[in-house]
């Protein structure tokens, strides 16, 4: 009975074994290709270093458009096409921000309005600084505390989780609110601590948002080490801030999202790979969403190199409009669900092109699970978290139908030192790391593939 039941385990080990022996040789080749070969990061450096950052609207966002329809093509799509997005335009326009002492001179802040953000109209807005450390403080403060004052919301950016994203989320209510916050009880603009894990002078922009029939008041950014040279100075004196800011909406207008795909063998059911375009008018959008857009391009092209009989269409999309809209999702969200689009699976890469160490999974539990028990062939590249649930911004639309969502997570460690700043470089950007998170992306969407 031990012998028989010993053989029958070895044998169904073996049956196991094989098909795992399978998908790790095909992981293996997948991987060797793209580092030896990938193009990812001679692309990302074109993009970057030729265009530039990317805000919606803006003319290097449009040449863009048309650079990514051509890698999309060079790296093998059967089809590419350009899916229209009216995009809300916005501008930065001259700006700045100086602070008085009682000594009654004046000091230049390094700053940056958050996206989005009215602006002055040119003229001097100034007033006394009040500052507040939490949320909780500022709804406390009565209105004749804040009316026509500058408040000054000094939140840190937690260092105590581990997972940077978390600490994110935790601080981005007040780049979000700010602004409608203080215009509630009569401000005249805020600042806001940027939300940064790094201990320097870089502000950090990113999307705010007003409430309908709320007045439309300016919010700006400072550095973690002038706001915490401004804390000190409040606890010891009056200040008053100076800000002329040329920013605003300029309406909208039309533009693209950009897609390629090559179409499936057995099927015409679609497995979606992709990043955002766009990126904010600093820096270079290297890490934000640069790196997601090559390394989406990337799975296409070893699909075709290697060719792989991909079973179902890959479609990777270039999405417009993430960072102060996200149109782009919203739009192809809805023209999949008017087309009735059979749609498997979508992933997007969006956290940086550091070291991948993990697929957030935002699905139901039994695809969960199946995607968790190939987690060892993902180990020796170093991904090995599948326990979070959440997926792209781009995808919210795509997992509202019902479609299982995911996004790639790379070590994020460093991420949020740069994040939306003029730090976000094609030189801050590993070649082996960006591949590996290229390497990862294929390799989950060939188990997809094959197994869905």
């Amino acid at each position: 009975m031990k012998k028989i039941l010993g053989t029958s385990l070895l044998l169904f080990g073996m049956v196991a074994f094989g098909q795992s022996k399978e998908d790790s040789i095909q992981f293996r080749k997948i991987s060797t290709e793209i580092l030896n070969n990938g193009k990812g990061y001679s692309e990302l450096r074109e993009l970057t270093k030729n265009i530039g950052h990317r805000l919606s609207g803006s003319e290097a966002y449009e040449k863009s458009v048309k650079w990514a329809e051509q890698k999309l093509r060079e790296a093998g799509a059967d089809k590419v096409w350009l899916q229209e997005v009216m995009i809300p335009v916005w501008e930065r326009g001259k700006e700045s921000l100086n602070i008085q002492t009682s000594n009654g001179k004046w000091k230049s802040l390094k700053m940056l309005s958050l996206g989005n953000s009215e602006g002055t109209g040119g003229k001097d807005v100034s007033g006394e600084i009040i500052m507040v450390k939490s949320m909780e403080e500022y709804d406390k403060l009565p209105a004749e505390k804040v009316k026509d004052k500058i408040v000054f919301f000094n939140y840190a950016f937690s260092q105590s989780f581990i997972e940077t994203f978390k600490a994110y989320g935790d601080a981005a209510k007040y780049r979000t609110t700010a602004a409608s916050l203080t215009a509630k009880k009569g401000g005249k603009f805020a600042i806001v601590r940027s939300l940064s894990s790094a201990f320097d002078d870089v502000p950090h922009t990113g999307a705010m948002r007003y409430e309908d029939k709320v007045s439309k008041i300016p919010a700006v950014a400072i550095g973690s080490t002038t706001a915490d040279e401004l804390e000190a100075l409040l606890k010891k004196q009056k200040v008053t801030a100076k800000l002329n800011s040329n920013c605003g909406m300029k309406g909208e207008k039309l533009s693209h999202s950009v897609i390629g795909e090559i179409t499936g063998k057995k099927d015409q059911s679609v497995i979606v790979v992709g990043g955002h375009l766009d990126s904010w008018d600093v820096g270079e959008g290297a890490h934000d969403d640069g790196a997601g857009i090559v390394q989406s391009i990337e799975v296409l092209r070893t699909f075709k190199k290697l060719a792989i009989p991909n079973n179902h269409t890959i479609r990777v999309v270039c999405f417009a409009n993430e960072e102060n809209g996200v149109k782009g999702g919203i739009q192809y969200g809805k023209t999949v669900k008017e087309k009735n689009e059979k749609h498997l699976f979508a992933i997007e890469t969006d956290a940086g092109g550091f070291a991948p160490r993990g697929i957030a999974l935002d699905m139901d539990d039994a695809k969960r699970n199946q995607i968790k028990s190939w987690s060892n062939l993902f180990l020796p590249y170093g991904v090995y978290n599948f326990e979070e649930r959440f997926s792209g911004t781009d995808l919210y639309p795509l997992h509202d139908m019902g479609i299982p969502a995911a996004e790639l997570m790379p070590d994020s460690q460093r991420y949020f030192d740069i994040h939306h700043t003029e730090e976000d470089t094609f030189e801050k950007v590993n070649r082996r790391e960006l591949l590996l998170g290229a390497t990862a992306l294929t390799q989950i969407i060939y188990m997809i593939d094959k197994n869905w």
